[in-house]
């Protein structure tokens, strides 16, 4: 008779389920706060972590640091489950909303945009890390391996928060709305990508041969996915359409997001990028679903809970893992402001660059590069799995989280200054009346 499988121990679980509770609670009551402050919610959130983690309660009370977070990996391991699964479905659920007909749309615009909102800040990124200070690394990661981290995570831009802060603007009908909206999405689709080849080469090295097998492995993958996948997760989500509710299209969204993130885990790649190209698919079965009940408004439930309760842990356990106290080193804080200063420079102008190049205007362009240059959850994504890795440091991991808060709150008023000086046309006119109808 086989044994039966080990329970958990009670006090552990007593402790996950306080940890949960206690960090749900203040990061609602931090981020509503930032949202009165005209603050991306993201900021509180990650807040959170920071006035619980050895930045604040682990040097005011170290007692009471030691009792909310044990010096125990099994018991932090319990809550990082959570957070995985939490940045996972986020990531999922943000490749739904990937709306492939607009991008199609944008055509030239856009890609021009994107591609100097990527271009610029990657290769800016990769010079500043054959630069910065020797502190700033870990033991185990080699100069090379680090500088193509620290570049991939000035070039993403945060889809999420974007979005939020279009919609708070009542800027989502405006063709700078739209176009940011599709830039960023090309800007992220790449920043999976670079963040999967990055991560395999930080396990194996920055070979040759090991860079060209995690690209061959990906460009694979995504034939599968889109040749394979497409037509399966279609077939999956209109059935799942059948049942009288949206639980089982909830359901069969979860498991073909788990499913992708598995698939290029068990690939030696980044579980986060197989999420996203889920989510591509499930977005793609909505745009091209039957007349009936929509996709999207089944999937409203999943979002919710997702952007409510699952991504403020996943953020708040990434700023647990902050510790402020590092800046007290003078290196440590002038590689933070040089750093700053070339992820700001890097997005903004090179977004700027994009839409000259368009022949959008002087305060469109600026429009664009405010938009682009919000980092928010998506570089707090990148910084978590370099922690992960070990390719990051905790003072670095550090810095790189302090970019994307900062980032994503300085955008909002200069967007809002720039788009006061872009006069609304005819056609964003017309969009916003069929939005407020769809709305009401």
């Amino acid at each position: 008779m086989s044994s039966p499988l080990p329970s958990l121990d009670p006090h552990t679980l007593l402790v996950f389920l306080l940890q949960v509770g206690l960090l749900l609670l203040i990061a609602l009551g931090l981020g509503r706060l930032a949202v009165r402050l005209g603050l991306p919610a993201l900021v509180g959130e990650l807040l959170t972590g920071v006035i619980l983690g050895p930045s604040l309660l682990g040097t005011l009370a170290p007692g009471a640091f030691t009792w909310v977070l044990p010096a125990d990996a099994d018991q932090m391991h319990l809550l990082d489950a959570v957070g995985q699964l939490g940045v996972l479905l986020l990531v999922g659920v943000t490749g739904v909303q990937l709306d492939a007909a607009m991008l199609r749309r944008r055509g030239a615009t856009g890609v021009k945009v994107s591609l100097g909102g990527l271009l610029l800040p990657l290769g800016l990124g990769i010079g500043a890390g054959f630069l910065v200070p020797a502190a700033l690394l870990t033991e185990t990661t080699d100069r090379p391996t680090f500088a193509l981290f620290l570049g991939v995570a000035m070039c993403v831009t945060a889809i999420p928060v974007i979005a939020k802060t279009l919609s708070d603007m009542g800027l989502l009908h405006r063709d700078i709305g739209q176009l940011t909206l599709g830039a960023g999405m090309v800007d992220d689709a790449v920043g999976w990508f670079l963040l999967s080849v990055v991560s395999a080469a930080a396990t194996t090295g920055v070979r040759a041969g090991a860079v060209t097998f995690s690209l061959v492995s990906l460009i694979g993958f995504l034939i599968a996915a889109f040749v394979v996948g497409r037509p399966l997760v279609r077939w999956a989500m209109r059935r799942a359409g059948r049942a009288a509710d949206g639980g089982p299209r909830i359901t069969t969204a979860v498991v073909i997001i788990l499913l992708g993130a598995a698939a290029t885990h068990a690939m030696g790649m980044e579980a986060l990028f197989g999420a996203f190209v889920a989510g591509i698919l499930i977005g793609q079965a909505r745009q091209e679903e039957e007349p009936g009940r929509s996709l999207w408004s089944d999937l409203t439930p999943l979002r919710t809970v997702v952007l409510s309760v699952l991504a403020p842990i996943f953020l708040a356990t990434a700023g647990l893992r902050m510790d402020l106290t590092a800046l007290a080193d003078p290196k440590v804080l002038l590689a933070a402001i040089a750093l700053l200063a070339i992820a700001v420079a890097g997005k903004f102008v090179g977004a700027y660059i994009g839409a000259r190049a368009s022949r959008l205007s002087h305060w469109e362009g600026i429009a664009l590069g405010a938009g682009m240059n919000a980092r928010g959850v998506v570089e707090v994504v990148v910084a978590t799995t370099g922690l992960r890795l070990g390719v990051l440091s905790v003072a670095t991991y550090t810095v790189i989280v302090l970019i994307a808060v900062v980032t994503s709150v300085m955008g909002p008023p200069i967007l809002r200054r720039a788009m006061a000086r872009v006069q609304q046309s005819e056609a964003e006119a017309e969009r916003e009346r069929v939005l407020a109808g769809v709305a009401s």
